[in-house]
């Protein structure tokens, strides 16, 4: 007869044998002659398994343990006092049928109780208790359980930072997921606003549980601020995938980015007037410390402090002027901005004279080489050639037909014979 079954029949029985040896067991509860180290709570998913670490120490005053005789472990549910119960006993190594279905994988001769359990249903969510039977030696710890926690939902998994997220800086991100049942550990996938190669690996707990761990290393940049994070679990149970997601928003610090100078009114101010001159800038931690300065002449002085500086216009004004925003890892520089001053020519800046002056002497220039070049021509006519053979010239060119037909006429008149009156008179 099993040992755990004399228990059960001594619990109602008048025999003083098996009264003696149920007390004994009793008697092993008070003095905890067993000791047995588990964890205390486990988290588990519908129609996967668990595996409950579990290791145990001998206190054997009476020397009534058997070392070379492998022991059978007993798992027991609810509580630890099953006389009058005996469906409390869910498992025991020794038989090959068991309330639930399961084995244990710890060596036994090593004090080693780990044990799984398969097809996890939602009834197995209770506290068990570990039980020793060996040969004469029956005891249970009833101080130490464990709580199975089962579920249809994975719980989500943890990411943690190693250290401060800070822009140009190196930075790792933890994910962590439990795997109840090492036989099917999740796998952690990672969505990040950057590209990243993940590390992954399955890890034993302080506990001695079981879970995966992935991580992430990355340099941030300010881009990167307020950005969405997501790790994802993905258990799988049977045929199907069961999932769970841990979402977190990145908080990177990083030095004052985008500063701005700004006038107001942006218009053209008069003499005796106010503006009012505004420094902008985006930094995590925020800005502590606004710096305004003046470019004069080719030289810098700071003239206020302060995100706001008000400046009453003068006819001297017309100065650059830029901001500097600093926090506690940096500094920002702004754009330089110039005051307008209704009535006040600015000054010309000198490049433009320089681009004026040699634009009037390439044209100067241009029009010596196209008057050399006429004169040039003209000195080259005929000599003997005076201004009204030059007129009749000019003027035979522009219409050659009718200089043609002057010659042509007065070359007949020199060829006819004299008139007849004329030869009458001789």
């Amino acid at each position: 007869m099993n040992t755990y079954h004399a228990a059960l029949w001594s619990d109602s029985s008048s025999s003083s044998d098996d009264d003696t040896r149920y007390s004994g067991v009793l008697a092993c509860f008070g003095q905890r002659n067993l000791i047995a180290t588990m964890p205390d709570r486990l988290d588990v998913l519908t129609g996967s398994c668990v595996q409950i670490p579990c290791s145990f120490d001998i206190h054997d005053p009476h020397n009534t343990f058997n070392s070379t005789i492998l022991p059978s472990g007993v798992w027991i549910k609810g509580n630890p006092y099953f006389g009058g119960r005996p469906d409390r006993v869910i498992f025991n190594s020794s038989e090959t049928v068991n309330r639930y279905q399961g084995k244990i994988t710890g060596n036994m001769f090593q004090k080693n109780c780990t044990t799984v359990f398969f097809n996890v249903t939602t009834s197995y969510s209770d506290i068990y208790f570990f039980r020793i039977e060996n040969g004469p030696f029956l005891a249970t710890d009833p101080d130490k359980s464990v709580n199975i926690v089962v579920s249809d939902l994975p719980s989500s998994p943890i990411i943690t930072v190693s250290g401060e997220v800070k822009e140009g800086t190196p930075v790792s991100l933890n994910c962590s997921a439990v795997a109840p049942c090492p036989e099917h550990p999740p796998e952690l996938t990672w969505t990040l606003p950057t590209q990243f190669t993940p590390e992954n690996q399955l890890q034993e707990n302080s506990d001695q549980t079981k879970s995966v761990l992935s991580t992430v290393t990355f340099t941030p940049s300010y881009l990167h601020h307020e950005k969405n994070i997501t790790c994802t679990a993905v258990y799988p149970v049977g045929t199907s995938n069961k999932r769970a997601e841990h979402n977190m928003m990145l908080n990177v610090s990083f030095s004052p980015k985008d500063t701005l100078a700004s006038i107001s009114p942006a218009d053209s101010a008069s003499v005796g007037s106010c503006v009012n001159l505004t420094c902008s800038s985006t930094a995590n931690p925020p800005v502590t410390n606004f710096t305004w300065f003046k470019i004069s002449g080719g030289k810098r002085t700071q003239v206020a402090s302060g995100q706001s500086y008000t400046l009453n216009v003068t006819s001297g004004n017309g100065e650059l002027y830029y901001c500097e925003a600093r926090n506690s890892h940096g500094c920002g520089k702004s754009n330089e901005v110039q005051l307008a001053i209704k009535g006040h020519e600015e000054p010309v800046n000198p490049k433009v004279f320089e681009i004026v002056g040699k634009t009037l002497g390439l044209i100067f220039l241009f029009s010596l080489i196209v008057f050399f070049a006429w004169r040039r021509r003209t000195s080259r006519l005929p000599s003997g050639f005076d201004m009204t053979d030059r007129s009749q010239g000019l003027v035979g060119m522009n219409s050659p037909v009718g200089t043609v037909c002057s010659n042509q006429a007065t070359v007949g008149r020199g060829n006819q014979e004299p008139p007849l009156n004329n030869l009458d008179g001789l």
